[in-house]
């Protein structure tokens, strides 16, 4: 019986051992930048072992020099692979090991060649990477600036990025990223600005309710100001210039060369039109709560337009909170107590306690009696009535 042990657990101890030099083996090969080296180093090895162990057990008393022998050769061979194996997990944290760098398309030849102005050969070098990248938003982005910019085929440009965009789900900012460019050349190649309003709408009719959305509202509500400006441009008439007053420096008052300042009724009854048809335009409501409180003395009116700023979906935090300022200088301003603007600066904590603008509201909190004392009007000092032009005067000897 237990020679029956003896045998089982010889044989269980040779197969482990027969594993782990099977296991050992092909991790060295794959891990292993010449694995014929390797293939060859073990046809060496089994041999000579077997022929050391054989010549050691004909020569006897002599037999364990030989073994000596045959360990040192076999260190020689085997002690890189094997140190390799032991530190490669600590040096790998280092140089990133054996493992493989993650593939990603590279487009340099492509720049290189825009550069060279070899625009056509460009374009080859960048469907090369997309053929095996497909969608990489870098690619497309450059590959559509080529065909723009460079090959002035706007046509082309618009069906590469509408392409990238029509896919199941694109990353939003990509896809906003993308329609924001289209709509850019749209304005600068074709001055095409119904084609630029059509692409922002892509990013509304996506992505609604966002901020992405919003932000391209508040540029569809720009577009008009900004066709006048390029057609203005593209349209210069000749201007003929005024001539300047003569001996400016001469005259009594200058009061009257002062530019005329634009009408506050005019601007208000214009923010109010371009409202009704962009009421999603945050720059042109903020200009019209400041108007109704400088101008027209109504703070209820700048509230009303402010609170609807502050309100509003899908804004980002920063502008949130330069309203809530904004609606607290106002009320600072015209007469609102203590009570009240307290409660507009507590708004900007309570919504962004982790932010920056949190702790600066925090701050103005702490002083805000000490503002709200700076800002009362202060009663008005009669001055006296001096002589004048006593600056052109010559003092006498012994007069100050």
């Amino acid at each position: 019986m237990s020679q029956t042990i003896k045998m089982t657990a010889e044989m269980a101890l040779s197969g482990a051992g027969l594993a782990c030099l099977i296991w050992f083996t092909v991790r060295a090969l794959k891990r292993s930048v010449d694995p014929a080296k390797i293939l060859f180093k073990w046809g060496f090895t089994i041999p000579f072992v077997i022929f050391c162990f054989w010549l050691a057990h004909q020569l006897g008393p002599f037999g364990p020099f030989l073994i000596v022998f045959m360990g040192i050769i076999l260190s020689v061979m085997w002690t890189p692979h094997i140190s390799e194996w032991f530190s490669g997990p600590l040096t790998s944290l280092y140089d990133g090991g054996n493992e493989p760098p993650e593939p990603k398309p590279y487009y340099s030849i492509a720049q290189a060649r825009r550069q060279r102005r070899e625009f056509l050969q460009a374009v080859v070098a960048i469907r090369e990477q997309l053929a095996k990248f497909p969608n990489d938003f870098e690619g497309v982005m450059l590959l559509a600036a080529i065909q723009a910019e460079d090959l002035k085929d706007l046509s082309s440009a618009e069906m590469t990025l509408t392409h990238f965009c029509d896919q199941p789900n694109p990353p939003p900012k990509q896809f906003a990223a993308a329609m924001n460019h289209l709509a850019d050349w749209h304005i600068k190649l074709a001055q095409d600005f119904d084609s630029a309003r059509a692409a922002l709408e892509k990013i509304v009719t996506r992505f609604p309710d966002t901020e992405l959305s919003s932000l391209a509202a508040q540029r569809i509500a720009h577009l008009g100001g900004t066709e006048k400006v390029v057609l203005a441009s593209l349209d210069r008439q000749p201007m003929a210039v005024p001539e300047g007053v003569k001996n400016v420096g001469l005259l009594e008052s200058s009061e009257h060369l002062r530019p005329e300042e634009a009408d506050p009724t005019k601007l208000a009854a214009a923010y109010v039109k371009h409202l009704e048809q962009h009421p999603l335009d945050t720059e042109a409501r903020e200009k019209l709560a400041v108007i109704y409180a400088e101008y027209y003395r109504r703070l209820d009116l700048a509230e009303g337009e402010l609170n609807q700023l502050i309100e509003m979906p899908n804004q980002p935090g920063k502008r949130v909170a330069h309203w809530l300022n904004l609606l607290a200088d106002l009320q600072i301003q015209h007469g609102a107590n203590y009570e009240t603007v307290r409660g507009t600066v507590e708004k900007i904590i309570e919504r962004f306690p982790e932010l920056a603008a949190g702790e600066m509201a925090r701050t103005r909190l702490g002083r805000l009696k000490l503002e709200l004392k700076g800002r009362q009007e202060t009663p008005g000092v009669k001055l006296g009535v001096y002589e004048r032009n006593i600056g052109l005067k010559r003092g006498l000897p012994g007069q100050l």
